[in-house]
């Protein structure tokens, strides 16, 4: 028995190498049998199970942006949303607090951070980028080993019909050096739940003890396993369900210390699940992916998909196929959860996955521009039911995927004509310049990715500066933590053993109700109850908590009931606040936000808050949630409407005015609220726009900065009505528009003035401009005809001109030389305290040696200046107090050349 036990776990260990490839061509059934259900089936059977046979509450998916977790860029597995609970940190008012069996289907992303496997989608049958994880939890002891595998057990054999030869576990085998025993009770259950004891095998630390990081709760596990190879030969295993023992806690010294509280947390991957029920190897062949599939050979035209890998994959067209359905899911449900590509962090991955997904379509599949943006609907077709979010924002998906694929396949475009031009300069053996690439990449002004520059240098024989790479890559590095923010101090952190023991002393929760106690006084001033408070730093923070409410209502009313809040920060001086929206809002926009927002603090509104049920704001029309946790009971804060007439489902009230669920401190009137003008709008990523705001006396004083630039704008725009017959003038005038740009640009002053403004300005500039160019013209044509009177028709003019612009300067050569066009033409224009402008021109069939650039550098330096130019016009400048000797040294240069 102990020989066959050690043969089998032989097997299985070389089993779970292979797993992640499921290996061989797919479209390859299991079993003769017909596939059972679809995959909203099977997802929703699981849901069904565990709500009705075992008493679980179903709740809904997280966000896969994470709340409030920096440690990641995505939610990447079920449990993320419950780590309050694992960590003990949950608030006890909340409705998460109340968990004690709950289940789900969570979506999840794997790409970028710790659990990144963008890189091998598309070169086997099983990788994603978006998958959805089905879930169970048990919390703070609910049921623990013995219910969990026999509900996996339960499920697995009789709802699903799964044959139980075909099913294998493995338990945690213990770790000596951790001190940590063998979990033979989860072996036990097994074996009494009637699997073969040849299929139930123990494994170390690295395959069955769970670890949220590198601290924090953690776990012996058991796996459940499906074996694709069936009766006869070497089991073929893939992973089904991992069901965690959260029992322990990893310190940070790395000791491990039990938990006050134990907890169940179960995943298992929808995708490979409807796979094995489905009876294919590869999860492309499941339906939730043949839709998208057939929409990508409908769409390009290319030849159907075939499952193969490596090299049967010739041309890498089924890799393509594979690659371009997981990112277009990916992308679709990422911009669903309010994450847009971007230039850091999650954003970037997610430009990554797309400009990934663009040159799979377009290089290998051939698609025509627009054909990511043709794919949402299938997406939105196949998971809009299980997650309504892909349905609400649909369009905003397909426009910011085309959006993106559009700029993207621009961007390429210039690509490829910067490495042609650069290839042009470079010589047989040079490498592409490091800078250059840079200047290609995510991280320059294209945003290419780097492995695609070095593909299309390789495709031109052409290698790459690598080191010169490396070293911009760890300049650009050493760059951003320079830039970066300083961390915050850490107060006082209570890890899960403080919390424990403090709630087995019965230590009741902090009670922070006392930051409410605050009264508005006839004078109008506020008055608080608690004296730890700073009264000016409190009430500048309630004044602008207040206006980020009527910030986010005033947004609605002017953009339409769907516009959703992205984030906000406030303190005493301004709010940020962040705001998905389809495209940059127009001044008028602006504007009219602003305007709404006047109306309400000058109508000086009563401001209601109270504590209510969580359950009553669930269904009220207008009430804005966000993706997080809510204490129960709730404060409610509404303007204008007492939170009882709010929260009627017959009055609609949440529709006419700002009502919110908010914690915080708000002001009792809207009236302090003084003003609020928004001084900044910046687009943080595609779809996401940022608002900066003050209020009050900020407020004012930005109304009158931005009335004087007004003024200011008027002022010149009427100079330049005027007109100038002097050069001088104009470019003073030139000048005064550059500096009042400069000061719109900065100023704090209302952001829609400041955009009008801008735009006004760009419109004198050019007028401005333009009669320089008139004035020069003219100037340098009297200048031409005089010269043309003083000298006769020869090879050479080297004079002096009176000009106060270099500009004019050159504009003289130029025409002198259109006039004379065998004559090659350098001028002096002397300037005050000695300085000196330089301007030449070669005629053409001049000698090779005789280059512009080389004539104005001696006559430049002999003065002690410096020039510039190329071989046929150059320019420079000067100091000499002897002029004609300048122009000896000019004439002898010429004519030596000559």
């Amino acid at each position: 028995m102990a020989a066959s036990m050690a043969a089998a776990a032989r097997r299985l260990r070389r089993a779970f190498r292979r797993s992640p490839l499921w290996g061989g061509l797919s479209r390859r059934p299991f079993s003769s049998e017909p596939p059972p259900a679809s995959a909203t089936a099977v997802r929703d059977a699981f849901l069904s199970f565990f709500r009705d046979r075992h008493g679980h509450r179903l709740v809904p998916s997280a966000s896969v942006r994470p709340r409030g977790d920096p440690s990641l860029l995505f939610v990447n597995a079920g449990m993320n949303q419950f780590k309050p609970i694992f960590l003990g940190t949950v608030d006890p008012r909340s409705e998460m607090a109340g968990f004690r069996r709950v289940a789900n289907s969570q979506k999840c992303v794997r790409a970028g951070g710790r659990h990144n496997d963008l890189e091998d989608v598309g070169r086997d049958l099983s990788h994603h980028t978006f998958f959805e994880m089905l879930g169970n939890w048990a919390f703070g002891g609910e049921y623990f080993k013995e219910e969990a595998c026999r509900m996996a057990w339960e499920l697995l054999t009789q709802v699903y019909g799964i044959p139980k030869d075909r099913l294998w576990v493995s338990y945690f085998g213990g770790d000596p050096k951790a001190g940590l025993d063998p979990d033979l009770e989860s072996r036990d259950i097994w074996l009494s739940l009637g699997v073969c004891a040849s299929h139930v095998l123990s494994f170390g630390p690295q395959e069955n003890f769970w670890e949220m990081g590198n601290t924090g709760p953690c776990g012996p596990c058991t796996e459940i396993h499906y074996d694709l190879a069936g009766r006869g030969g070497a089991p073929q295993l893939v992973e089904l369900w991992n069901l965690v023992f959260i029992q322990h806690n990893r310190e940070a010294d790395g000791s491990l210390q039990p938990l006050p509280q134990r907890h169940v947390d179960t995943g298992m991957g929808l995708e490979r699940l409807v796979a094995v029920l489905q009876g294919t190897r590869s999860t492309y062949d499941t339906d939730l992916f043949s839709p998208l599939l057939d929409a990508i050979q409908q769409g390009c035209g290319v030849p159907p998909y075939l499952g193969r890998v490596g090299a049967a994959d010739e041309g890498r067209t089924d890799m393509a196929y594979r690659v371009v359905a997981d990112h277009i899911r990916t992308l679709s449900v990422c911009i669903a959860d309010g994450v847009c590509p971007g230039m850091s962090g999650a954003p970037l991955v997610l430009r990554r996955i797309l400009r990934r997904a663009v040159r799979f379509s377009t290089e290998v599949l051939r698609a025509p521009p627009g054909f990511l943006g043709s794919l949402v609907p299938v997406v939105v077709e196949t998971l809009g039911d299980a997650y309504p979010e892909l349905r609400k924002h649909s369009a905003q998906i397909v426009n910011l995927v085309s959006e993106d694929e559009a700029a993207f396949l621009a961007s390429l475009q210039r690509g490829r004509h910067i490495i042609d031009q650069t290839l042009r300069r470079l010589g047989p053996s040079d490498l592409f310049p490091a800078e250059v690439a840079w200047s290609l990449s995510l991280s320059g002004n294209l945003g290419l990715p780097l492995d695609l520059v070095e593909l299309m240098l390789e495709e031109k024989g052409v290698q790459l500066d690598s080191a010169g790479l490396a070293r911009l890559a760890q300049e650009e590095a050493q760059h951003r933590s320079r830039q970066a923010e300083p961390a915050q101090e850490r107060g006082l952190q209570l890890n899960v053993h403080a919390l424990g023991e403090l709630q087995r002393r019965g230590v009741p929760p902090t009670d922070d109700s006392p930051k409410y106690s605050y009264s508005l006084r006839p004078s109008g001033g506020y008055g608080f109850w608690v004296t730890k408070v700073f009264q000016a730093w409190r009430l500048g923070c309630m004044e602008k908590h207040t206006a980020t409410h009527l910030l986010n209502w005033a947004l609605r009313q002017t953009l339409g009931p769907g516009t959703e809040q992205q984030g906000s920060h406030l303190n005493p001086e301004r709010l940020r606040f962040d705001v998905a929206t389809q495209a940059p809002l127009t001044p008028e926009q602006l504007r009219a936000v602003e305007g709404t927002v006047q109306a309400a603090v000058g109508q000086d509104e009563a401001v209601y808050m109270e504590e209510v049920a969580l359950a009553r704001t669930t269904h009220v029309p207008g009430l804005r949630f966000l993706d997080e946790v809510y204490p129960d009971p709730v404060r409610v804060v509404s303007v204008g409407v007492p939170v009882a007439e709010a929260l009627d489902l017959a009055s609609q009230a949440a529709l006419q005015t700002s009502v919110e669920l908010c914690c915080g401190t708000h002001l009792l009137r809207t009236g302090a609220v003084g003003d609020l003008v928004i001084v900044g709008e910046r687009q943080l990523s595609r779809g996401t726009t940022r608002l900066l705001a003050v209020t009050g006396e900020q407020a004012q004083q930005a109304r009158e900065v931005g009335q004087a630039l007004a003024q200011e704008v008027g002022a010149a725009a009427e100079r330049l009505s005027r007109g100038s017959q002097d050069v001088v003038e104009a470019q003073r005038l030139s000048k005064d528009m550059g500096r009042l740009t400069d000061a719109v640009d900065t100023a704090v002053m209302p952001q829609w003035q400041r955009r009008e403004l801008q735009a006004a300005l760009k419109v004198l500039q050019r007028r401005a401009n333009t009669a320089i160019r008139k004035l020069e013209t003219g100037q340098a044509a009297q200048k031409t005809r005089e010269l043309l009177r003083r000298h006769s028709e020869g090879p050479l003019i080297v004079d002096t001109v009176s000009t106060e612009s270099l500009s004019v300067l050159v504009k003289v050569v130029r025409q002198l030389c259109e006039r004379a066009p065998r004559t090659s033409v350098l001028l002096l224009s002397p300037q005050p305290l000695g300085h000196v402008l330089c301007a030449c021109q070669v005629a053409q069939g001049t000698t090779p040696a005789f280059t512009a650039e080389a004539w104005a550098l001696a006559v430049c330096s002999h003065m002690g200046g410096k020039a510039w130019g190329s071989q046929v016009v150059a320019q420079g400048t000067g100091t000499t107090a002897d002029l004609e000797t300048a122009l000896r040294t000019a004439r002898a240069y010429a004519l030596n050349q000559l």
